[in-house]
């Protein structure tokens, strides 16, 4: 069913109507401006030159919340094939991640090239309307990508929808090559590979328990796994004591509990949110699906 909105005022309900037209250059650069806020990436660059071999522009640059690089293109037109471009794009950014770590450099800072993660960059594509075929184009491509949907209400409303989301690949190393970690470095598959069983059996739980929570997807990062619901509600890091969950919470609206939960907004730590949940049985699976839930229902 289609979004509808209704201004209610006086016992009666009037709809505002909705529109579909192609993408103007204005709202694009609405998006841009506020792009942290409506589609949670950190905008770098619009209109980015792919040089003279490639022949191109990246509507959009920007870095997400997992340190993962972002392109984001517009659908203006019925027959463009914003999918087909983002996929070429997300190719010349491969062959450039110097150039893109530069560009990070000069927007947000030497210190934020370190938070780059190259294991599964995206591509959100924003149009207003997609076909069956777009839809399941995605599911069928090994990459991260993100359907989003607009539509504008009248003159100063603006609906996001995510129309449809795919993961892309588990893993790949920081030059984008799949099955070959980083010198030194483990992936999540790795590291849970060679955990106990009793921790791989409590990540098993805990997968199902986050993903049968509703419209959620998980994505395989550097550090941990990132449970999204078009933004992070939970981050996992897999250690051999047990399972470390990062949760979008104020944990002062939180009963803290000694070795169980705890306020790391002060604490230097791999994933996003800033209650930590530890998990190191099935007891603490269940004691931990209300806050699970809470942070869930907070991003939606």
């Amino acid at each position: 069913m289609a979004l509808r909105i209704f201004r209610v005022g006086g016992g009666t309900a009037a709809e505002i109507p909705s529109s579909t037209v192609a993408l103007e250059r204005h709202l694009q650069t609405c998006i841009e401006r506020n792009m942290a806020t409506m589609l949670g990436v950190r905008f770098l660059d619009s209109e980015v030159s792919t040089g003279p071999v490639h022949a191109g522009r990246i509507d959009s640059l920007g870095l997400d919340e997992d340190g993962s690089p972002v392109v984001i293109e517009y659908k203006r037109s019925r027959d463009e094939n914003v999918i087909n471009q983002g996929l070429y794009y997300l190719a010349w950014l491969r062959d450039h991640q110097g150039d893109f770590e530069a560009l990070v450099s000069r927007v947000l800072g030497p210190e934020a090239v370190g938070q780059v993660d190259w294991t599964n960059p995206r591509i959100i594509c924003v149009a207003a309307d997609y076909s069956k075929f777009d839809r399941h184009a995605v599911g069928e491509i090994d990459r991260r990508i993100d359907l989003v949907q607009y539509r504008r209400f009248g003159d100063d409303l603006l609906s996001l929808d995510l129309v449809t989301s795919s993961a892309g690949m588990s893993a790949r190393t920081t030059d984008g090559e799949p099955g070959i970690p980083a010198p030194g470095r483990k992936t999540v598959a790795q590291r849970l590979a060679v955990a106990p069983a009793a921790v791989r059996e409590l990540y098993e739980d805990l997968d199902g328990r986050l993903l049968a929570l509703g419209d959620a997807h998980s994505v395989e990062l550097k550090q941990y796994i990132a449970y999204r619901r078009g933004g992070n509600f939970a981050t996992v890091k897999v250690l051999t004591t047990g399972l470390r969950v990062f949760l979008r919470l104020d944990p002062q609206s939180v009963v803290l509990e000694e070795g169980f939960t705890r306020d790391v907004s002060e604490v230097g730590h791999h994933g996003t949110g800033n209650l930590e949940v530890r998990i190191c049985s099935a007891d603490d699976l269940d004691r931990a699906m209300p806050l699970f839930k809470a942070s869930y229902e907070a991003i939606g």
